[in-house]
């Protein structure tokens, strides 16, 4: 009879903490004491030398939207680094930044990527020199001048670079300043305040929605 009269709550009480730690996976997944997190969607699509693009809340990033008649403004290139998956990306500075925080960013935390449709190319090797490439850039000023030189940098400048030095890949050709939408009256106060009466029209530029619209290019991810 003492057998039973303890069993009873021992039961109970084990009974009881298999449901809630039944409710605790099922309401929060990501639970650090079940011990599993998991992957994503995001995560079992991507690739090595993936480019991924954004709606940057920045003044900065805002005036190039503008200016290139595109809904995005900012992009990186989505490398792993010690298991994780990080994207090189051309701010202030250059540098390399979680995944998931790169995409917090975003307006919306919208983002789209996209792959070389010939992704044969981009062989262990390959990816290896893109990031030694990648990793010389790191610490630099971004260029808020649109410079063509490895002095300052911006990120579609970055990406274009990565890929032309290390695959020997130009994704897209080269503009010039010129040929952007630079009469908007809310990006003329910026080229006034950043170049005075001396705007470099013929100066090399690539945008974001250059390598966006690349015909190299294909979509993997499209969250808009």
């Amino acid at each position: 009879m003492k057998k039973k009269k303890y069993l009873f709550p021992i039961f109970t009480f084990l009974l009881s903490f298999a449901c809630a730690l039944f409710v605790s996976i099922k309401i929060f997944p990501n639970n650090p004491f079940t011990g599993n997190k998991p992957s994503t969607a995001l995560e079992n699509k991507i690739q090595e030398g993936d480019l991924i693009f954004q709606t940057s809340e920045s003044k900065q990033c805002e005036a190039v939207r503008i200016a290139t008649n595109s809904k995005f403004s900012h992009c990186g290139l989505i490398f792993s680094q010690n298991g994780k998956w990080m994207v090189l990306e051309a701010v202030q500075p250059v540098k390399v930044t979680p995944l998931e925080q790169w995409i917090t960013h975003g307006r919306d935390s919208k983002y789209v990527v996209k792959r070389l449709k010939d992704n044969s190319v981009l062989t262990p090797a390959i990816i290896e020199k893109m990031k030694t490439y990648g990793k010389s850039l790191i610490g630099k000023e971004y260029d808020a001048y649109f410079e063509w030189t490895d002095t300052r940098i911006y990120c579609s400048e970055l990406i274009w670079k990565v890929y032309k030095n290390a695959p020997g890949i130009e994704l897209s050709q080269l503009k010039k300043l010129k040929d952007f939408n630079l009469s908007d009256a809310r990006i003329q106060p910026i080229l006034k305040e950043r170049y005075g009466n001396e705007i470099p029209l013929d100066e090399k530029v690539v945008a974001p929605s250059d390598l966006s619209d690349s015909d190299l290019l294909k979509t993997v991810i499209d969250t808009y």
